[in-house]
């Protein structure tokens, strides 16, 4: 397994926290990590972190994790894909995520309506404007140019770059099949290894679709990581997480995540702990997460534990190994992220143990 971090979200942007985002990612591309996302809600956009870091670094690959497709028009997406490619030395993957109602047309003013189709086409102008193609197109969604007007189909003047890898974040089966059939990989969230199966039997149906298998993308996920003293505060601070991404992260009637995590085994907690955090009982919302729950999704314990987390990930057919350490300071993050690297690199030394997913092939080495 490769390894990936984040950095962003929807608390992000405060003040003085900049300064640490960017040590770090150069501390962490100095301790191997391959891919650095960064992240894009209701904070920090996704784009500009990504320049400044691409200044300060080397070699680690820098992901959007994600933009929002509902926030920039496609052509947009393409120019801006190009031109992080090029000022970080072909170093960016694009990733792409539709977001959720509250997000889209609260946030965006636009549709949520048909999230999957309008990925789809999305994908297809911005393929076509690395390709260096003018873009012409014709879809539900968007047609280009304009018709009845003065415009023309343009090819972007930067050079083609077809080879700018594009990630898709997807829960609903229909969008992961759309990840198998179109992506170079998968962006997990709401995902234990022990229910792999309910997200990847989905994107190995889209792959098979077109002639792929699923061992033909890089599937990333991972969660949080925490040794000794941190496990009592991370297991709390997780369940708070969670009762948030089930109760918050959408509406009533469509939480994504929501319906990922019931999918995935936990049925009961994430219908009643939602109720509980929409009739403003969150802290009852909170107490319904088992501790079974955040174990599942997270990496917590002595490090024999923790090496046991990693195992199952690996085991489940996880390629990139999204790390998200613990830690009252920016150094103990480090500390904590160069432990697990370590377990990580161990793990991968053991060679694979698959436990029924359906991609085969070796481990990527770290």
């Amino acid at each position: 397994m490769k390894i990936a971090i984040a950095v962003g979200g929807p608390a992000s942007g405060r003040r003085r926290d900049w300064q640490d985002a960017v040590t770090y990612v150069t501390e962490a591309e100095s301790l191997g990590v391959h891919t650095a996302w960064s992240a894009e809600a209701w904070g920090m956009d996704a784009v500009a972190p990504l320049g400044f870091l691409a200044a300060r670094t080397s070699s680690i690959m820098l992901g959007s994790g994600i933009m929002q497709i509902s926030a920039r028009a496609p052509s947009m997406t393409a120019m801006t894909a190009l031109t992080l490619a090029a000022i970080s030395g072909d170093r960016f993957a694009l990733g792409l995520g539709a977001s959720g109602p509250q997000v889209v047309e609260g946030l965006h003013g636009v549709p949520f309506a048909k999230p999957v189709s309008r990925m789809r086409e999305t994908i297809a102008i911005v393929r076509k404007a690395f390709a260096g193609e003018p873009l012409a197109f014709e879809g539900e969604h968007f047609v280009l140019p304009r018709p009845g007007g003065e415009g023309k189909a343009l090819r972007l003047a930067q050079p083609a770059n077809p080879n700018i890898p594009i990630y898709l974040a997807t829960l609903s089966p229909r969008s992961l099949e759309l990840t198998g059939e179109l992506a170079d990989g998968w962006l997990g969230t709401s995902f234990t290894p022990e229910h792999a199966e309910s997200f990847f039997a989905h994107i190995a149906r889209g792959a098979e679709r077109v002639g792929r298998s699923l061992a033909d993308l890089d599937l990333q996920v991972g969660g949080t990581v925490a040794f000794g003293a941190d496990v009592d505060r991370a297991l709390r601070t997780r369940k708070q997480g969670l009762a948030f991404t089930l109760g918050a992260m959408g509406s009533a009637r469509n939480n994504f995540y929501n319906a990922a995590f019931r999918r995935g085994g936990y049925e009961d907690v994430a219908v009643e702990s939602q109720r509980l955090w929409l009739d403003g009982r969150r802290e009852e919302a909170v107490d319904r997460i088992p501790d079974e729950m955040v174990l599942q999704t997270s990496m917590l314990g002595d490090e024999g534990a923790v090496r046991e987390r990693i195992r199952a990930y690996a085991s489940a057919g996880v390629t990139t190994l999204m790390l998200q350490p613990a830690g009252k300071t920016l150094s103990d993050r480090l500390d904590t992220l160069a432990h697990a690297i370590d377990l990580v690199k161990a793990v991968n030394r053991e060679g694979p143990r698959r436990t029924g997913s359906p991609q085969e092939g070796p481990l990527a080495p770290s």
